[in-house]
């Protein structure tokens, strides 16, 4: 599975990101994805390559970049409940830095960016995320409804810019809720806005799940529901991308 580390000219300058693609020389479905505010790591790269062996170009950018290349602070190969609190304290300050006005301008040009390289085929791309990355999948979306077949957030704040973000959705969307994030009332309220926005989606809580629970490296961890994240993800692209 071939990947390597790219640098994505941005207005603020060079945002480092991995891709992950097949063999072949062909061209694929590009897909966005956007990793969890812990950023990209091996648990975030063996989760693109994943999804890059299905038949995508995966690229995922360091949202962070203004503050250094990936990792931006250190991490320790699991982050578990003990550590999680004080790598919030450093990656907290970075999460509030990044501001609407800069995901949009990022989004800008991590689509410019991956709809110009030569393994990516012509046509839209999907857009996925998890945690904060969630939001901005939704925002990404939002913002380019004619560039994103798809949308996918996963144990995200996908909801967090109001009713306004998710009338601009024109993408068929999955979300998929950790237990700990969304009460059946407040699934309930999402759903009303989606449904009012006209846009193909499922959005469900994933029984029994904490927040984080696709990422392997946390003790958020559940296998179970990481492979339902697959069970949805890869049928909703299959869908709605070219050759898919």
């Amino acid at each position: 599975m071939p990947s390597k580390t790219l640098h994505i000219p941005t207005a603020d300058g060079l945002a480092d990101a991995f891709a992950a693609f097949p063999d072949g020389g062909e061209r694929f479905p590009g897909v966005l994805m956007y990793a969890d505010g812990f950023g990209i790591r091996p648990a975030l790269r063996e989760m693109a390559r994943e999804l890059a062996s299905h038949g995508y170009y995966v690229l995922v950018p360091n949202i962070f970049y203004r503050n250094g290349p990936a990792p931006v602070i250190e991490l320790p190969e699991h982050i578990g409940d003990e550590v999680r609190a004080k790598l919030f304290e450093q990656l907290m300050p970075l999460i509030e830095a990044h501001t609407v006005e800069r995901a949009l301008s990022d989004a800008d040009a991590y689509l410019g960016f991956l709809t110009a390289r030569p393994e990516v085929g012509a046509g839209p791309v999907a857009v996925t995320g998890y945690c904060v990355g969630g939001l901005l999948a939704v925002r990404t979306a939002a913002a380019h409804p004619g560039k994103v077949a798809a949308v996918a957030g996963f144990h995200g704040p996908v909801g967090a810019d109001g009713p306004g973000s998710l009338s601009r959705l024109t993408g068929e969307v999955h979300f998929g809720h950790a237990g700990t994030d969304m009460t059946p009332g407040t699934l309930g309220e999402l759903n009303q806005l989606l449904d009012a926005a006209g846009v193909a989606y499922t959005s469900e809580i994933y029984p029994g799940t904490i927040h984080g629970f696709t990422m392997s490296d946390t003790d958020a961890f559940d296998p179970a529901a990481l492979q339902r994240h697959w069970d949805r993800l890869l049928p909703l692209l299959g869908r709605t991308l070219a050759n898919g």
